[in-house]
């Protein structure tokens, strides 16, 4: 086991919030670009997350979350945008923290390229389909270790100022008060703003 997955070897709840802070890079045939991870949600798995996307059984769409820890889980969203996911939890338990919102702190010029409607540097990250755009991250990536080329993802300390709440446009009861799965840096300008679902 490396030493990102024995990090990552518990529940999304615990793992989510030592992501804050935390740097995901990913390296092209185009360049390198860094992001400074700012805001992430947290999902479990069978059972006992609404939410999540393995709430009901594995399936090939969800294998990824069910292990190893330290991987990345990529799925496409609204059938064009690609979403990021950090896989936790010891093999054979579905666990994964979503990456929402992050920093831009390598690779600025490449990710306005891939972001070229971004208005503002903060903007290139700040949504989880724009941080996986701003990286690059492609869906055939699913599953690839975050600790072996072309990714690195270096654990940063605890963050200083962390907040917490519900989670961003989940629907039915994964959305509510009873999952504040959602944390961010408090007074970060990358977080992304919250959504609440209307059927939340």
């Amino acid at each position: 086991m490396t030493d990102l997955e024995r990090v990552l070897a518990r529940p999304a709840v615990e793992a989510a919030p030592l992501l804050l802070g935390a740097v995901l890079r990913r390296s092209s045939a185009d360049g390198t670009v860094a992001v400074r991870i700012t805001e992430v949600e947290a999902y479990l798995g069978v059972g006992e997350d609404p939410g999540s996307h393995a709430f009901r059984r594995q399936s090939p769409r969800n294998s990824t979350m069910f292990g190893p820890p330290g991987r990345l889980y990529a799925y496409f969203t609204y059938g064009m945008h690609v979403c990021a996911n950090v896989v936790c939890s010891p093999e054979g338990t579905a666990s994964a923290v979503l990456l929402r919102a992050g920093e831009v702190v390598e690779g600025v010029e490449l990710a306005r390229v891939r972001r070229p409607a971004a208005r503002l540097d903060r903007e290139l990250a700040r949504g989880p389909a724009r941080l996986a755009s701003a990286l690059g991250i492609p869906l055939a990536e699913d599953g690839a270790a975050l600790d072996q080329e072309p990714y690195e993802l270096v654990l940063g300390g605890p963050a200083p100022d962390v907040a917490s709440g519900p989670r961003t446009g989940v629907s039915g009861p994964g959305g509510g008060e009873s999952f504040p799965w959602r944390f961010w840096l408090r007074d970060e300008p990358s977080v992304s703003p919250y959504r609440r679902h209307p059927k939340a």
